[in-house]
């Protein structure tokens, strides 16, 4: 091989130090590593790479490896970093002077990160608003110890298991708050703070229920006696039965309430065995004047009770049976369901585990003058007057016969009863006559909330009035 060219071009300087783009062309010697080593620091490194011909190089731009391109990428960060020329490194392999310059870059990078933290922490900060008296009084409540609690902290309702399964148990959707399902369980005998007891919320579920009860039965049934009204809503929605309901729920009662109890356990003041009923729940009998269908439409509850019941936040401190909370917390849950869900999802929790429920209205009827009821309804409806006629019957002259008689209003028959006498037949066979006046239910019925949160309006039809029942 022929030794070291000259450079080209000749004006260029090997030692200077004003940085250039021209191009450097080498030819292989054996001389050249002495050579290269023997030029001054300041020279940029030269990358070289092999072609098809081992000896013969590439030609590439010195700025590439310069040192104020390195220093220009890097100039806009803030922070002091390491330097980024791989002159200054003191390993001669090429290889870790690459290694060692990228290093150097990501290190200016990540330290440049500590300082953008500690200037946003050195913002100043807003100074917090004046906090309002419900939540000052959450800070006081929350500073107190657990035992000093009357009931558990709406904190702790997001760690308790019992809720979370109760929640899945009634096919709740999660967005319905654990909180808001603690604070049903808490009745006001336990904890006097409305805030944080289910009084407002039963209130609100009593009427929702009472609501949904009444036009499913006046809808259904518009032919009901208001005895038989009562009866019925006390079978589906009465204290009892939501007791039994929340009892299939799974509800467990706590034996005292306190902070430290599990909010998914019910908490009421107990009633102590022995003592007597709290003047609060006492039921005073009325004016016999007053003990008419009218006043138990007009002053009392949905049950038709003598007197109105007294009011979930009368019962603050009081103690209380199981069946009065039970029932507090049932209605509760309506209440929260309507607030946090919407009136479609209520409907169908009250259709799902109220309205499944069997209930046989035929059984709720009491008549105590059948024969003479059906006389009196033919009369007021324009029909031919009753007649009992013997349909069959089986062993007049034996210990245990059995007659078959039918009410008719001129070719129809109102109804048919069995007995073992003639007399015990016909009146069975009136009351089975007024049963069938009495429970007539439309094939079309549409109920006044079903038209509630649509567009469409239409849907809504007539449903039939009924003049009521008869009066003897």
């Amino acid at each position: 091989m022929s030794e070291l060219l000259a450079l080209a071009p000749d004006e260029t300087k090997i030692g200077s130090t004003q940085p250039t783009t021209e191009f450097l062309s080498f030819h292989w010697n054996s001389q050249f590593p002495s050579l290269l080593l023997s030029l001054p620091l300041p020279l940029p490194f030269a990358l070289f790479s092999c072609t098809t011909s081992p000896f013969l190089m590439k030609r590439i731009r010195f700025s590439r490896c310069a040192t104020e391109r390195l220093a220009s990428t890097t100039s806009n960060t803030t922070t002091p970093r390491r330097p980024s020329c791989i002159h200054n490194v003191a390993p001669s392999n090429y290889k870790i002077r690459l290694q060692t310059r990228f290093q150097s870059t990501a290190a200016a990078a990540s330290d440049a990160i500590p300082a953008e933290m500690d200037a946003g922490a050195a913002e100043p900060v807003a100074p917090e608003s004046k906090p309002s008296a419900s939540s000052s009084r959450a800070h006081t409540r929350r500073r107190l110890p657990l035992e000093q609690l009357p009931s558990p902290h709406p904190h702790s309702a997001s760690q308790s298991i019992k809720l979370a399964a109760l929640r899945s148990r009634l096919s709740l959707p999660e967005r319905f708050p654990l909180q808001t399902l603690a604070r049903t369980l808490v009745h006001p005998s336990a904890d006097a703070d409305p805030a944080f007891n289910n009084a407002s919320l039963s209130i609100l579920g009593a009427n929702l229920l009472g609501y949904y009860t009444t036009e499913y039965l006046m809808c259904n049934y518009p032919r009901l006696p208001m005895s038989v009204m009562f009866a019925a809503q006390d079978a589906y929605i009465g204290p009892k039965a939501l007791a039994l309901i929340s009892r299939e729920w799974g509800i467990e009662a706590a034996a005292a309430p306190g902070g430290e109890v599990d909010p998914g356990l019910l908490q009421f003041k107990r009633l102590q065995a022995g003592s007597g009923i709290p003047g609060v729940l006492k039921q005073e009998l009325p004016w016999k004047w007053n003990k008419t269908t009218t006043h138990k439409i007009l002053a009392t509850d949905e049950f038709g009770s003598d007197q109105k019941p007294p009011s979930p936040h009368d019962l603050a401190r009081t103690p209380v049976p199981v069946q009065e909370a039970a029932q507090s917390f049932v209605r509760a849950l309506i209440g929260s369901l309507q607030l946090h869900l919407g009136t479609p999802l209520v409907k169908r929790f009250f259709r799902d585990h109220f309205l499944s429920r069997q209930l046989d209205l035929s059984t709720l009827f009491d008549f105590r003058t059948p024969t003479r009821d059906v006389s009196r309804l033919c009369a007021r409806e324009g029909f031919e007057p009753p007649v009992a006629r013997l349909i069959s019957e089986t062993g007049r002259l034996s210990r245990h016969p059995v007659f078959v008689v039918g009410i008719y209003s001129g070719k129809d028959k109102l109804g048919e009863g069995a007995g073992s006498s003639l007399d015990e037949a016909k009146v069975r066979a009136a009351a089975a006559a007024l049963k069938a006046w009495y429970l007539y239910r439309p094939l079309e019925v549409t109920v006044p909330s079903s038209t509630e949160n649509e567009l469409d309006a239409k849907k809504w039809r007539p449903n039939m009035v009924d003049c009521g029942e008869v009066i003897v």
